[in-house]
């Protein structure tokens, strides 16, 4: 298949630039969270987030506990903006012999969410859950909807992780890709189901292909030599993962430095996560 462009109220809100801590400040992600994807370039860790999409969640740890893949290339690279992999065919082409998904472009998020606005941005707040940079109504409107609860959407932002498909919606198989630059014109028709929390410059490396063929790399590819999820790895070879809790003083120092430098120009994809990372 061919890839096509594509805290609740106790906690802090950024928009008008103050910040207020919360008690904790780290959070370990889970090791069923914590996808390991060694590369010919060096190594990607990305944090799963079943909450925003739990069907292409369990795909992945499917596909990953199987081997699936171990060896594929990132066949498809266009600099500045993602490297696609996930075919075992090398083309674009191919997929696992599992059933396509349907796409989850949208989630429910609750207020136990840990979501932090950051900015404001037409109809909807744009910060952080988890790791994932989310647009998303107020918690205020969950007062008003059967489920206490609203809408929400993952963004494309550096460090993404998103599922490729074909023309329908519905398509998405076994590829995916990994952003390397801000693409918004994916947001609300791709699936966001993690982010890379170190590794964004391996993903920046991985070799490129030609504009000419829409970013197809050809025979010598970088590859994916292995891909494991952190729990099947044995405990005193497992990397740990620590992330700066939305509205903590790391996120809010990292936050402000970003604003700072960015200036008028500044937004969500200006955050990245901050992490701490021992062993592995």
């Amino acid at each position: 298949m061919t890839f096509k462009m594509l805290l609740t109220a106790a906690a802090v809100s950024m928009i008008a630039g103050g910040a207020v801590a919360q008690t904790a400040e780290w959070r370990t992600v889970s090791p069923e969270n914590l996808w390991v994807i060694d590369t010919s370039k060096g190594r990607v860790l990305v944090e799963l987030e079943p909450r925003a999409a739990p069907n292409h969640i369990e795909r992945i740890r499917t596909l990953t506990n199987r081997g699936f893949y171990d060896g594929l290339k990132f066949h498809r690279v266009i600099p500045n903006f993602m490297a696609q992999t996930g075919d075992p065919e090398g083309t674009g082409a191919g997929g696992s012999d599992l059933p396509d998904i349907k796409g989850e472009f949208n989630f429910r998020r609750g207020r136990d969410s840990g979501f932090v606005a950051v900015e404001n941005s037409g109809p909807g707040l744009r910060g952080i859950m988890g790791s994932l940079p989310i647009t998303t109504q107020p918690d205020a409107q969950m007062f008003v909807t059967a489920d206490l609860k609203v809408g929400a959407s993952g963004l494309f932002c550096p460090g993404v992780a998103g599922m490729a498909r074909a023309g329908s919606p519905d398509s998405a198989n076994s590829q995916f890709f990994l952003m390397s630059g801000q693409n918004d014109n994916l947001n609300g028709g791709y699936t966001t189901f993690g982010r890379v929390v170190q590794g964004l410059d391996v993903v920046k490396a991985l070799k490129a292909g030609d504009d000419a063929k829409d970013g197809a790399v050809g025979p010598d590819a970088d590859a994916m030599t292995k891909v494991q999820l952190a729990s099947a790895l044995p405990e005193g070879q497992r990397p740990t993962v620590r992330v700066a809790v939305p509205g903590s003083a790391p996120f809010n120092a990292a936050v402000e430095a970003a604003r700072t430098a960015r200036g008028a120009q500044f937004g969500i994809c200006d955050v990245q996560p901050v992490v701490q990372i021992t062993g592995g």
